[in-house]
């Protein structure tokens, strides 16, 4: 009787287990099953992630950080994010900001904003997250994205290959394509 109790246990906890990890990778999911497998691949996934649907949910609540080059950020970005870049990342710029405030980072497809969210944990931050699926994935949910001048539906998709993850949106690599589409 004892035996089977602990069996009975056993499945149980295996099952919660499992449940809890389909539930884990349910959150890290992206539309397109091939962009998944990439970033599953990609990733190293040692950091807090955030969905883009969950993400939208709370949006207006967390400091959003953009670890992208000022180039890419300048095309488009999320609305009130910071762009604190991924090079010339400096911890300096957030040295007033609360170590415990909801903070999302985020890049193109979430690779450079893995590091980021990475030294923001290494550094005393202990409420940050990356955004699984980066800007690419927002865009390819139809969602907003800002520029200087309010919203837009130019994305910089970094360069070739890596554009072939954004399905949603203008691909603009350069600046000097903006000022082309305006005329």
């Amino acid at each position: 009787m004892i035996n089977n109790f602990k069996i009975l246990l056993f499945l149980f906890g295996i099952f919660l287990l499992g449940s809890n990890e389909a539930k884990a990778q349910n959150n890290r999911m992206v539309q397109s099953k091939s962009y998944n497998l990439l970033l599953k691949n990609l990733l190293k996934h040692d950091v807090p992630e955030i969905s883009i649907d969950n993400l939208n949910k709370i949006k207006n609540t967390v400091l959003l950080l953009d670890a992208r080059e000022t180039a890419e950020f300048n095309i488009s970005h999320l609305k009130n994010a910071k762009s604190v870049g991924y090079k010339d990342f400096n911890m300096d710029e957030l040295k007033n900001t609360d170590k415990h405030q909801p903070i999302v980072v985020y890049c193109s497809v979430g690779y450079r904003s893995e590091k980021i969210t990475e030294k923001l944990m290494n550094a005393g931050f202990t409420n940050v997250q990356n955004l699984y699926g980066g800007i690419f994935e927002w865009k390819n949910k139809k969602l907003d994205v800002y520029d200087a001048d309010g919203i837009t539906n130019n994305i910089h998709p970094y360069n070739n290959t890596w554009g072939l993850w954004l399905k949603n949106g203008n691909k603009v690599y350069k600046t000097s394509e903006l000022s082309n589409q305006k005329k």
